[in-house]
């Protein structure tokens, strides 16, 4: 008799779980079903920015595979249905259709659990107003472009200077609006630490994009049309055609919490190395829904990115089709842009080293992308975290123009490696003078660490 395999959500964790599963097990063996409350599955959420700035000419381009395609590999995807819930003691969940409100019960042997996070929406007077976007779905891109069609001016106002937030304001910039980011903290980019944040938030000033540091929102001011017109803080008010909100994710774990699923500090599920909700013997989760393991700071954290989510799921779709895998931890690695300034970081802020009790020396150097003297070699800083008594690596943050941001893959395999700043300057990178210079500038930053941590004693 064949199992059955339930999967909620059905996008980069889900689907790649469901797909992995199926390739180890026929139909025959494991009868697959997946639900997902959306119009759309397997698509890249984070290619959205793009798609709205006109850099991906096509929303489809963004789809990686159909539910169709799902469904010709003996995958029974049900769209549009939304799981409202858990049964664990029943081993069933209840799905409400979408379209006709018919709702009914599925039983599972195994259940993966792979609803994403939701962007959080500040309770603030007037935030459902007409021309305030999200940027979660594709949904939500093709609401924000019909918005910028129809709007009658030409200002837009983004609320938060995160990723999502930089990204956006280059994508408004792009379709010839004056824009204003908002953004809570003193610097764009919380990722990183304030004085390389300060880089960002001068070079978007520089782009024409007015940044505005330690000013939330307060409110959502509408015209009599109902329509908003403009973002209030403490200290004024920014006129707005359009408003998007860049404010961040929560893992969507309400489903999990009424179940009495373990949740972590995050509000995220826990999982075992094999991404098994702890526990319990065959429920899986993955994706933005979990909390996963810092190899820097030994803690769990949060960190919603489809690299993770792709990873979760195939490592969860091994074992449950019979195989054997594991997802480690991540060491926090991330990168972004804001038109040709390119922005990335990995391990742990200062702030981050401070908060689990570490004692580190921080160093920043300036260097160039290529040999200086070859044409188009560009500036970037690079900034190093080394624990102050090992010479451990903890962290790097790189701004910078072309050729910049993939550089924090060295970092990140240094980290993941548990690699010592001093080990870290021997490194056989490539060298040739029109991709960089004889000291690639992360080794540069290496060499000046280890000065640190000599200093230091």
């Amino acid at each position: 008799m064949s199992e059955r395999l339930v999967v909620i959500g059905g996008d980069a964790a889900g689907m790649s779980a469901a797909s992995q599963a199926r390739r180890l097990k026929g139909p025959g063996e494991l009868e697959i079903v997946a639900f997902e409350r959306g119009h759309f599955s397997s698509y890249s959420a984070c290619g959205i920015p793009y798609w709205v700035g006109g850099d991906v000419p096509v929303r489809d381009k963004l789809i990686a595979r159909a539910p169709e395609e799902h469904r010709a590999r003996d995958i029974d995807l049900r769209m549009r249905t939304e799981v409202t819930e858990l049964d664990l003691a029943g081993q069933r969940v209840r799905a409400r259709d979408l379209e006709s409100g018919a709702e009914s019960w599925t039983g599972f042997d195994k259940l993966v659990i792979a609803t994403g996070a939701r962007p959080l929406r500040p309770p603030l007077p007037g935030i459902d107003a007409p021309g305030v976007h999200g940027v979660q779905t594709l949904d939500d891109g093709q609401a924000l472009l019909d918005s910028l069609s129809a709007a009658r001016g030409r200002r837009a106002v983004v609320v938060g200077a995160g990723y999502i937030g930089v990204e956006m304001a280059e994508a408004l910039l792009g379709h010839g609006f004056e824009v204003t980011v908002l953004n809570r903290s003193e610097q764009p980019m919380a990722t990183l630490d304030p004085d390389m944040g300060r880089l960002v938030h001068e070079a978007m000033d520089g782009l024409g994009i007015t940044t505005v540091g330690s000013s939330p929102a307060t409110k959502i001011l509408t015209g009599e049309n109902g329509r908003v017109r403009a973002v209030a803080t403490d200290e004024g008010e920014y006129p707005a055609d359009v408003v998007v909100l860049g404010t961040g994710v929560v893992p969507e774990t309400s489903l999990a919490r009424a179940a009495g699923l373990p949740l972590g500090v995050y509000d995220g599920l826990l999982t075992d190395l094999s991404m098994r909700v702890r526990g319990h013997g065959n429920i899986w989760a993955g994706g933005d829904c979990v909390e996963v393991l810092d190899l820097v700071s030994g803690r769990e954290r949060h960190v919603p990115l489809g690299t993770h989510a792709n990873k979760h799921g195939q490592v969860i779709g091994s074992n449950v089709g019979g195989g054997y895998a594991t997802f480690p931890g991540v060491v926090g690695t991330a990168v972004s842009k804001v038109c040709d300034l390119e922005i990335a970081r990995t391990g742990l802020r200062e702030k981050d080293a401070r908060e689990v009790g570490l004692q580190y020396v921080a160093v920043t150097v300036e260097s160039t992308s290529r040999a200086g003297y070859y044409p188009g070699a560009a500036p970037m800083t690079v900034k190093m975290l080394a624990e102050r008594r090992t010479g451990r690596l903890l962290g790097v943050q790189i701004v910078g123009r072309e050729g910049a941001g993939k550089r924090v893959d060295i970092a990140a395999v240094a980290l993941t490696a548990g690699m010592t700043v001093e080990a870290m300057t021997a490194l056989d990178l490539g060298y040739a003078p029109p991709f960089s210079p004889v000291w690639d500038p992360v080794l540069v930053a290496a060499r000046k660490a280890v000065a640190a941590v000599r200093a230091a004693g």
